[in-house]
């Protein structure tokens, strides 16, 4: 869940926008907007249309309050926090790395819902400072305003204490079960198998109301359980590409018959003798024996065609120095993450300065294939 839209940082953490938020952003604002004007036609259309812009994007700003607060537990547990993301069905946080005991995943879980709980109370306090009693309507925008935000943010708390992933809920659950029995990976593929039946439960509540009468609010739920569903069986396989690769070594996977390129070749010669000859799509340049840099098949096509006869394997090489490493010893899981992380497809394997080998996607893909036919 990539931000195709960047809003800057807050404590270190990136914020962003993807693609899809925007659907939900004019939805919610048409729906308030309507709300609004239904409940109170004095108002007139340019009132409820402010009203509702306005909450809509307080709403937004108190997602981003509620991930904040997962990113600032992973912090103080020394995980690292690349991001975070505002998309259709709320915001995520891009935590790089797994919580390493129960404690810290259980409470990277229930700080979210807490969060949106006091989001919630504050917003109806606020509500009550202003006159607002719970047996009347809201009859000022301030008013009606803080009493929908106080009501979202407490409902929002309450469903993501759902016990099943990709909810809070879930890791609370998860982190319940991983400290009463000591297994990670069983406690994780619970979490991800109830969370696959709570999808399954939405998704058929809303095709059930869609036929009722329910309309778009039914196309919704289910669209809400499909999206579970998949973040569901992701986290499942997840587990299970964990389980399988336990115990195995960089050194067990890696390739250690990397080719290698003259760094004076022009681009033209590399594309022609090299990546379409080969199909590889990866070479390394070494320099004295040691790893030089790393170009591959996105760095050429950086390259306009007609400047690859005059262009080098050197002008456009990705240095060593600014390519993540790992060595042959690093356990295989940890380097597929930071293969994620890093958004690349293979890494350079260095032990004590020297070049060792290529670990790439391909080879870690091809080792899960084999274990997987043997059943191991």
């Amino acid at each position: 869940m990539e931000s195709h839209i960047r809003l800057g940082s807050i404590f270190g953490v990136r914020i962003g926008l993807h693609f899809s938020w925007a659907i939900i952003a004019l939805l919610i604002a048409f729906s308030l907007a309507s709300r609004f004007q239904q409940m109170h036609p004095d108002w007139g259309a340019g009132v409820a249309w402010a009203t509702a812009i306005v909450t809509s994007a307080l709403f937004f700003a108190s997602i981003v309050v509620h991930e904040l607060s997962h990113a600032m537990v992973a912090k103080m547990r020394n995980l690292p926090v690349h991001s975070i993301t505002l998309f259709a069905l709320g915001g995520v946080a891009k935590i790089e790395k797994e919580a390493a005991d129960a404690s810290t995943e259980f409470w990277m879980g229930i700080i979210g819902p807490i969060t949106s709980a006091v989001i919630g109370l504050l917003f109806l306090g606020a509500a009550l400072l202003l006159g607002w009693t719970a047996w009347s309507e809201p009859g000022t925008p301030l008013m009606s305003m803080t009493v929908w935000l106080g009501y979202i943010n407490l409902l929002l708390a309450a469903f993501n204490m759902l016990p099943g992933f990709p909810m809070d809920g879930g890791r609370v659950l998860r982190a319940a079960i991983w400290w009463k029995t000591g297994n990670m990976a069983r406690a994780t593929r619970v979490a991800a198998l109830t969370g696959q039946a709570l999808a399954f439960g939405f998704i058929i509540l809303g095709i059930v109301g869609f036929f009722q009468g329910a309309g778009f609010g039914g196309l919704w739920i289910a669209f809400i359980g499909w999206f579970l569903l998949n973040a569901a069986r992701a986290t499942y396989a997840h587990n299970e590409v964990n389980a399988r690769l336990r115990g195995v070594r960089v050194a067990d996977v890696m390739s250690r018959d990397c080719p290698l390129v003259d760094g004076h070749t022009n681009l033209q010669t590399l594309v022609d003798e090299h990546l379409l000859r080969t199909g590889r799509r990866c070479y390394l340049i070494t320099e004295n024996g040691s790893p030089a840099g790393l170009i591959t098949s996105h760095e050429v096509k950086s390259v306009e065609r007609a400047r690859w006869p005059f262009t080098t394997v050197y002008d456009v090489m990705v240095p060593i120095d600014r390519l993540r490493t790992v060595s042959p010893e690093m356990p295989v899981a940890e380097a597929l993450e930071m293969l994620g992380r890093a958004n690349v497809n293979q890494l350079p394997v260095v032990s004590n300065g020297r070049f060792e080998g290529m670990l790439s996607r391909d080879r870690v893909l091809q080792f899960l294939v084999t274990r997987a036919e043997l059943d191991m």
